[in-house]
């Protein structure tokens, strides 16, 4: 079980549940095509980033594997949303799980996805105990690929063709750590 005490911070990020509040920020990057480009889903209205930041807001712990907690993404300096990252449970027997990160460009290339990402294997890995953690990117996202290798994580695949989205074939790549990789970082 992961009941995390809020906000959540780390050197220059603040993490912690969605409010309904921050629809507007939220808004401002999830109606982006180049923010949706390599996800399943199209840019999104109003009224459908209010309905998932009020469906995010609901999940503040993992209570058994299925569930996904989503956090929203501040910068510690200016409050402002920067993203949102999001740790996956996927098996209790196997204690698998695996994160996933999305941010506004506005805050790329500030190493803001991997410093939020990497408190999310630790959620992962120190607090539910978790024994392997994957990430999951379209083949064509290198820019989310050098965040998984920044955090440590290996490649394990890259599946060829292997999804239909937005109406194409696409590649996907496989990073993964595990909790032994975990402990031994530096």
């Amino acid at each position: 079980m992961l009941k995390p005490a809020y906000p959540i911070e780390t050197p220059r990020l603040l993490l912690r549940p969605y409010e309904t509040d921050d629809v507007p920020a939220a808004h401002a990057f999830h109606s982006l095509p180049e923010v949706t480009r390599y996800l399943y889903w199209e840019p999104r209205d109003l009224d459908q980033v209010r309905a998932s930041v009020a469906e995010k807001s609901q999940v503040r712990e993992l209570t058994d594997a299925g569930q996904a907690l989503c956090l929203a993404v501040f910068e510690r300096e200016t409050g402002a949303l920067v993203g949102e990252v999001v740790l996956f449970w996927h098996s209790r027997e196997h204690r698998q799980g695996e994160i996933g990160y999305i941010f506004s460009p506005a805050f790329h290339g500030k190493g803001y996805a991997t410093e939020a990402s990497r408190e999310m294997l630790r959620l992962g890995f120190d607090d539910l105990d978790l024994h392997r953690i994957a990430a999951r990117t379209d083949g064509r996202n290198t820019a989310s690929t050098k965040v998984m290798e920044r955090l440590g994580m290996r490649k394990e695949a890259h599946l060829i063709e292997n999804e239909m989205v937005k109406g194409e074939w696409t590649d996907e790549i496989v990073y993964a750590m595990l909790r032994r990789e975990w402990d031994e970082l530096p």
